[in-house]
């Protein structure tokens, strides 16, 4: 006989893997190492008392942009080329006689910027509702403008000088591609793998059954739900869904779009009071493929945003993903239960406009 004890599982404490049927691939969590003392690295707080407009930001408003564009004075989302892009439509093919250990492939497309908002200090929970309606339509607009030649389309959005964004000013980027790249390629494969062995699409029946658990919502409304999702990687990542069956952002309905950018300024205004900090965070939509996709059957799929954010104990101190996340598997130190309890019950009015009106009452 054995002289150990059973010991019942416990998530918070014992170490465990999780699936992400979305990947295909397992994470490691090991929330116990919340615990350990931290000496590391720690970021700079980022800048919250940013000008309404700076004549030196390339994306304000009647601004010159580095290759002699000056922009309009809008007032409202704006779309340019982008003045460095990353594909463009006519670069050349690298031919077809290639070893098999170092092809080549052409890779083509378009890059494209859109501010959501003239002023540069606000960002998305900050805006009027109406406000991200606005960039919601031009979103679908866009998807439908370039998905029509192009396979795929990327809209995403990287927020703040951690994750890499050069200019403080609401926006985002699009880009699209003749190719399909590997995130979403993964994602198709199991997406399809899963609806022809069960009939449904996998987030469909994913986003049904987190709405019954409840254990990791953080908001949720009739048309969506924000999850930190049971697979989740970075510390406070979270999944937003359709709770209907929609393959692209631009085949919601006009009320759907109203209810997205209510859920959207929730989240977001969430994701801001944790640390008190304009959140960091890169995001993306994934949606059907587009160009020669859209003749195919591609019911298996169901459109959603991802959200990864960086910060893990406080505003200065990220989520490292180094070591064992780059030579073995991906890693997480709190249960996505526990990301999903604490974000949930954060207060939906923002921290500035809190301050704002706390010191308008004692100004009186």
């Amino acid at each position: 006989m054995s002289g150990k004890q059973d010991v019942s599982f416990d998530p918070k404490e014992h170490q465990h893997l999780r699936y992400n049927p979305l990947r295909d691939s397992w994470v490691l969590v090991s929330a116990h190492r919340m615990k350990r003392p931290w000496a590391g690295q720690v970021e700079k707080p980022p800048e919250e008392h940013v000008p309404r407009f700076d004549p030196r930001n390339p994306l304000c408003p009647g601004n010159t942009r580095a290759n002699g564009e000056v922009n309009p004075t809008y007032d409202s989302t704006f779309v340019f080329e982008n003045d460095f892009p990353a594909l463009q439509p006519d670069a050349p093919d690298p031919g077809s006689e290639q070893h098999p250990l170092f092809q080549s492939k052409a890779a083509r497309g378009v890059c494209k910027v859109m501010c959501f908002h003239p002023w540069s200090d606000v960002t998305l929970p900050l805006m009027k509702k109406q406000e991200v309606v606005s960039v919601i339509d031009k979103w679908a607009e866009l998807v439908e403008e370039l998905g029509s030649t192009y396979p795929w389309v990327q809209i995403f959005e990287n927020k703040g000088a951690t994750m890499g964004c050069s200019n403080p000013h609401p926006h985002c980027q699009v880009w699209a591609s003749n190719f399909l790249p590997n995130e979403p390629a993964l994602s198709d494969r199991c997406q399809r793998a899963y609806h022809e062995k069960h009939g449904e699409p996998l987030l469909l029946q994913y986003a049904r059954q987190e709405a019954e658990k409840q254990e990791r919502v953080v908001v949720e409304s009739s048309h969506w739900l924000a999850v930190v999702p049971y697979w989740a990687t970075w510390p406070y990542q979270t999944l937003l869904l359709p709770r209907r069956h929609v393959l692209r952002i631009n085949d919601l309905t006009t009320e759907e779009r109203e209810d997205l950018a209510a859920i959207m300024k929730r989240l977001l205004t969430k994701y801001d009071n944790l640390f008190e900090v304009s959140f960091p965070y890169s995001m993306g939509w994934h949606g059907a493929p587009t160009g020669l996709h859209l003749k195919e059957d591609n019911s298996h799929w169901q459109l959603h945003a991802h959200y990864y954010p960086p910060l893990l104990r406080s505003a200065t101190v990220k989520k490292f993903m180094v070591g064992y996340e780059m030579l073995a598997q991906e890693q997480r130190d709190l249960t996505p239960e526990q990301a999903a309890e604490k974000l949930r019950n954060l207060p939906e009015e923002h921290y500035r406009t809190r301050e704002a009106r706390e010191g308008e009452v004692k100004g009186k």
